[in-house]
């Protein structure tokens, strides 16, 4: 901002005439008295007066000029600097979220928050890939379309390298600006900003830190979630351990009381399984029992609770099931294992169960009382002959 304003200079320039019309008889002596000197000397004094003197005001004036050009150059040096410096705040601000987020909800809601800061759109976008398959972690409000998630996977598609390996270096994709999710090597998912101009290349740098941190979230996240599930499951059947099992029928039973809605439990346990382990030995009895697993898992619901109770013994709780359906369950089930053979060193092991199945009394919260009523019932249909299905007393008699 000028010191001098319009204003200003004029009232300048008039007391400049002014001195001049005051001084005009002394200037005029000066003039007078240089050349008198220039007559008796021979000197070009008045012309050599003029060069300097326009040498210095041009002189002057390009110092002005480069004063100017270094206080813009200084300011928007620092207006930069201002730039980066928030921006590495928001970035630290959204690492420091990140790091305190242990699944990928919290994650999700991280990014929703911070995403729109960072890269300066509210049209940001993160699929992740798990399995071969793409799944939103963030999209645009207006992405909810199918077609619309379709297109997102397409441009996410394009982003890996020609041979199906998974890129490292941030492309250009339909309009996208695509940065690879990669921790330690590991793939992740794709984050999209749809390309700016020049204002997203600017930003690049600080979104391309942005994806390192959160790839390695997701990543944390996701060995978090394999932990966690380890931990829940049994490492030969894929079932559940009884202690979580335990936990879900609990809270299902609790969950059934408000809604009034059924709940039912089967228990089987594999007939003869000690015979298997004696005749073919424990591996065999292993195999047997690995089968069984896939079994339950290919012909129960992904809603249905399966569970290795120990040993050859295994439960399954089915939510919003009356009894006749879970009677029903439990006789397919039955069945399957029947014809299920299972191939060991050149010989067939076939395997049967028996089982008993119960249901939840109305305002039932104990999952002990329910589990007891289902092992008495497995206990009747040992009793009667072994590969069949008995209900609960409570409910039939069979």
């Amino acid at each position: 901002m000028s010191v001098i304003g319009r204003q200003d200079r004029l009232l300048l320039g008039g007391l400049a005439v002014a001195l001049i019309v005051v001084a005009a008889k002394p200037i005029r002596y000066l003039l007078d008295l240089a050349r008198d000197v220039e007559r008796s000397s021979g000197l070009a004094l008045i012309p050599a007066l003029l060069i300097l003197t326009v040498v210095f005001l041009v002189h002057q004036q390009g110092k002005r000029q480069e004063a100017r050009a270094r206080a813009a150059a200084a300011e928007a040096d620092a207006r930069q600097a201002g730039t980066r410096a928030a921006e590495m705040e928001r970035l630290v601000t959204f690492g420091q979220a990140l790091g305190r987020s242990l699944d990928v909800e919290a994650i999700r809601d991280v990014v929703l928050q911070h995403l729109p800061r960072l890269s300066g759109s509210d049209n940001g976008w993160v699929l992740l890939r798990s399995g071969g398959q793409w799944r939103p972690l963030v999209s645009a409000a207006q992405e909810n379309r199918r077609e619309l998630a379709a297109a997102r996977q397409r441009v996410a598609e394009q982003a890996l390298v020609a041979d199906g390996a998974w890129s490292t270096a941030a492309t250009m994709v339909d309009g996208h600006l695509c940065l690879p999710l990669n921790a330690a090597g590991h793939p992740v998912g794709i984050l999209g900003i749809p390309h700016g101009g020049e204002d997203i290349a600017a930003r690049q740098r600080i979104l391309e830190m942005a994806a390192a941190l959160l790839a390695i979230s997701l990543r944390n996240a996701q060995l978090f979630d394999e932990l966690r599930e380890n931990s829940l499951r049994d490492g030969l059947t894929g079932c559940v351990n009884r202690t979580h099992a335990i936990d879900v029928i609990d809270t299902e039973l609790r969950r059934a009381r408000r809604s009034q809605l059924p709940v039912s439990l089967i228990m089987f346990d594999l007939d003869h399984f000690k015979d298997i382990n004696d005749r073919y030995g424990h591996l065999c009895g292993d195999s047997v029992l690995a089968a069984v697993g896939a079994k339950m898992r290919e012909v129960l619901r992904g809603s249905d609770v399966k569970c290795r109770y120990g040993g050859e013994e295994f439960l399954v709780l089915l939510p919003e099931t009356p009894i006749e359906g879970a009677k029903r369950v439990a006789d397919t089930l039955r069945r399957e294992l029947a014809e299920l053979p299972v191939g060991w060193k050149g010989d067939v092991v076939q395997v049967t169960a028996s089982f008993g199945v119960s249901v939840a009394m109305t305002s039932e919260v104990d999952p002990a009382a329910l589990i007891a009523r289902a092992d008495a019932a497995l206990y009747r249909a040992k009793d009667q002959g072994r590969n069949c299905v008995r209900l609960s007393m409570d409910v039939a008699v069979v």
